[in-house]
């Protein structure tokens, strides 16, 4: 269900000191998502708009990712997907990709205090082979650091692209084939999920994209074909807990039949 939410005045109610409760208060935590995953989009408008450089849109963004996971671990959730950086990034400007990558491992160093706080599990999602070496260091620390941590599963989807990782995903089985591991006709959509960047993680229930604009762009092809999506006007730099909040009511609305003709349930 493709839905244009109203994300803007809903955060603006929940600041209203005469409303009789939050947004927060109103979901029912009995029926979260298993797994929400968030388009982030909007940095470079949100900078153009105030006359700012590209970079300065990025490093706002982190604002908006430090209360995203914030809001996600408040509410218990299982699963948080947030989509950094794709494969078909490389080809922007050399000094916005060198600027992100740099922005990207100045989060790792600073939010792993935050991660191992609130017990969370950090993952990559896509393919780190391309990334330069300052961020392999803080990246193998924080994947290393946070790997027994039993809370939240946050995954930061970087160099990936849900085309990409489906080639992976065949080229993997058709090795396995090779080898006599099974045979062609044993493929299933639970032997293409098992080889994934996801194999031990729920399929997303709800994907947000920020910035208005209404499309996948490449991410979880494969996970989210029945995910539900809520698009909101905000730009990811002013997005914050009330807005993910709105996504989670807005979801808890929904009535999903799954490709049935009754509903199934109505959160995953």
């Amino acid at each position: 269900m493709l839905q244009q939410s109203p994300s803007t005045a809903a955060s603006a109610s929940s600041t209203n000191s005469t409303a009789p409760e939050s947004l927060q208060d109103q979901i029912d935590l009995e029926r979260l998502p298993q797994h929400v995953a968030v388009i982030m989009d909007g940095n470079g408008r949100w900078a153009e708009q105030r006359l700012f450089p590209r970079f300065q849109g990025h490093r706002n963004a982190v604002r908006a990712v430090r209360a995203t996971v914030e809001a996600a671990v408040e509410l218990g959730l299982a699963n948080l997907t947030l989509y950094a950086f794709s494969t078909e990034n490389w080809s922007r400007p050399s000094g916005e990709v060198s600027a992100l990558m740099e922005l990207f491992a100045e989060f790792l160093v600073k939010e792993l205090a935050m991660m191992l706080k609130h017990d969370v599990h950090f993952r990559l999602i896509g393919d780190p082979s391309r990334l330069p070496d300052f961020v392999q260091t803080p990246l193998n620390k924080a994947l290393a650091a946070t790997q027994e941590n039993r809370g939240m599963r946050l995954h930061l989807a970087v160099n990936y692209g849900g085309r990409t990782e489906l080639v992976r995903a065949v080229r993997l089985i058709a090795e396995a084939v090779q080898r006599g591991e099974f045979q062609p006709e044993d493929i299933d959509e639970a032997v293409i999920s098992q080889h994934t960047y996801t194999p031990d993680t729920p399929d997303p229930d709800l994907i947000i994209r920020t910035s208005g604009e209404q499309r996948i762009s490449n991410f979880l092809t494969w996970q989210g074909v029945y995910a539900e999506f809520h698009f909101t006007p905000v730009l990811w730099p002013d997005f914050n807990k009330a807005d993910f909040h709105c996504a989670l009511l807005d979801f808890q609305n929904r009535q999903r039949r799954m490709g049935g003709t009754t509903p199934s349930r109505t959160v995953g």
